[in-house]
């Protein structure tokens, strides 16, 4: 829900000055809405969820946002607000389904279309493995958008990797996608030189982590990763991005193409990039 529909909710309701300060987006996830609340909306917040759930038919419960994502576990704080107080949803995306509970795991709506873009790189035979897969999105996007390929799905967190064993079946992908629970670091080691492509979709580990997603793959093959760069324009972030992320694959191998694009804002002048580079693998 973009910024003009939110404004149009809430109308009536409030000052013009308050809807300058208004809510930039809300995620939809599932039946489930997570807002973030500007200061000034503190002590409200009840009631725009409340006027919120009235607007928008398909929504069934309004959370607040109070905390950021933490490293590693990705579980943002969450305030109930309005509607159900129920957190577990089931999120439809490109034909597939996702159970989840919002508050136990993190998940981002906003990655749709590179979950899709991913999938549509991949090529029929291809060894995948993601690092960071969290409830399992984009391995089975990937995995139902590619036939033939298989996807080694890891993540530290049992939340997610309970949810992603789960998702997995409800795709009917058992055995296309593999789920694994560890930390990518340990994994990686039984999986020297045998991908074709790697994901690194967490953006708080891809500089520690890059040197053994890069170790996954076979004489050469694609990584694709994601991170966050202040910029004073989009365009600047992605240059600015591409070169760190080059210079830190450079240290142990040899890049022959890499690209960028900006995926979306996530603060004042700070962008998320993803980057996808070819290069000699580890093997």
């Amino acid at each position: 829900m973009r910024k003009k529909a939110i404004i149009e909710a809430l109308g009536g309701s409030f000052s013009e000055e308050e809807l300058k300060k208004s809510l930039s987006r809300i995620d939809i996830i599932g039946d489930l809405a997570v807002v973030k609340l500007p200061r000034v909306w503190e002590g409200r917040g009840h009631e725009i969820g409340e006027l919120l759930l009235s607007r928008m038919t398909r929504v069934k419960g309004i959370f607040r946002q109070t905390t950021a994502a933490c490293r590693g576990e990705k579980v943002r704080g969450l305030e109930w607000l309005a509607g159900k107080e129920e957190t577990t949803t089931i999120y439809k995306e490109h034909g597939c389904q996702f159970r989840l509970d919002i508050a136990k795991v993190y998940f981002s709506p906003r990655l749709s279309y590179e979950r899709l873009r991913i999938a549509k790189l991949a090529t029929s035979g291809e060894f995948i493995v993601n690092m960071f897969a969290g409830i399992g999105t984009f391995s089975i996007v990937i995995a139902k958008k590619r036939a033939g390929v298989r996807v080694y799905s890891i993540d530290k967190s049992k939340a997610a990797f309970d949810f992603m064993v789960e998702n997995v079946a409800l795709n009917g992908l058992n055995g296309v996608v593999v789920p694994i629970h560890g930390d990518a670091k340990e994994v990686a080691a039984g999986l020297r030189g045998m991908a074709d492509r790697v994901l690194m979709p967490l953006p708080e580990l891809v500089y520690e982590y890059l040197p053994y997603g890069v170790a996954c793959l076979r004489e050469e093959g694609w990584i694709h990763l994601y991170t966050h760069q202040e910029g004073t324009s989009r365009k600047q972030a992605v240059e600015e991005a591409r070169r760190k992320i080059r210079n830190r694959i450079e240290e142990f191998t040899v890049v022959k193409e890499i690209s960028g694009r900006p995926v979306r804002s996530v603060g004042r002048r700070t962008y998320q990039i993803a980057v996808d580079a070819r290069i000699v693998g580890g093997s």
